[in-house]
């Protein structure tokens, strides 16, 4: 299967005049709903310098918790973030069933710098290699690890592969930035009308970002410790191909793309523990 419209991701299509039109559109939108809650950012210039001033050629991964259908593009509407500049914004993982239904729906989330994801078809999907791409090119990735949306105040559930499959293919090492968010899920709540979401974001709510720090993930150190913990076993996937460019085989990265999963869960998992205090305040 070919990549849906990716003529209308790339930065150039029309001179870039659409993107930029799109992204300014939508960035105003996430300012006006953010700004009509109560919203409170921790360690907000953590994100912000990663965003504008990381060493150059250098990818960012940024993962978050996953409340509302909303999350992106609300998580960027605090003040002083760089929500306008097209350049700077984020490429995201889209759920391609939601917003990619139609030919409509498609070019804008194109436009708006998405990436469709079939979900349940694998971390190895064509989708996949475009975001490596733009991995490759330095860009900024956002994802959702848990891949759906869940809106109990519940601990971070068991991570998705596709992630810590990016993490560990990327041809350039990323930085891996953990963001928890909460509050979101009352904006944008799925069943507050008659089952339904609403209309519009909903206002007056208090919404709480906790930026975590970048997570160092020794990945030579990793694979080694992969391929040395699954030489005895056997576990063969049907998601995952036989021969690999990583020298490992199917076992190892199963190991390996399991424990990075691990690491950022623990991460974001402290990280919503910590911003539950300011909740309570």
């Amino acid at each position: 299967m070919g990549r849906i419209m990716e003529w209308a991701a790339r930065g150039n299509h029309l001179g870039g005049l659409p993107r930029k039109m799109v992204i300014m559109a939508v960035g105003a939108f996430a300012k006006a709903v953010v700004a009509l809650n109560t919203t409170s950012v921790h360690n907000a210039n953590t994100l912000i310098r990663l965003v504008r001033s990381r060493p150059p050629g250098v990818p960012l991964i940024t993962v978050s918790n996953h409340m509302s259908t909303l999350d992106d593009p609300l998580l960027w509407g605090f003040k002083g973030f760089p929500v306008f500049d097209a350049n700077l914004a984020r490429w995201v993982l889209a759920a391609e069933d939601i917003c990619f239904k139609n030919v409509l729906l498609s070019y804008f989330f194109r436009l708006g710098k998405c990436i469709p994801i079939t979900r349940g078809a694998g971390i190895y999907q064509e989708h996949m290699n475009e975001a490596l791409e733009r991995l490759s090119d330095g860009a900024w990735l956002h994802t959702f690890p848990e891949g759906k949306v869940f809106q109990e105040d519940s601990p971070i559930r068991r991570l998705k592969w596709g992630t810590a499959s990016l993490i560990v293919r990327s041809p350039v090492k990323p930085i891996v930035l953990p963001i928890v968010h909460h509050g979101f899920q009352e904006v944008m709540p799925e069943n507050k009308f008659f089952g339904r979401r609403p209309p519009f974001p909903l206002c007056s709510k208090r919404i709480n970002i906790t930026v975590g720090e970048p997570i160092e993930f020794d990945l030579p150190k990793l694979k080694q410790m992969a391929i040395s913990m699954t030489r005895d076993l056997s576990s063969p996937t049907t998601d995952l191909p036989s021969s690999s460019p990583y020298g490992l085989d199917e076992t190892a990265k199963r190991c390996l793309y399991t424990t990075i999963s691990g690491r950022l869960q623990t991460a974001m998992e402290h990280l919503r523990t910590f911003g539950k205090g300011f909740l309570k305040m």
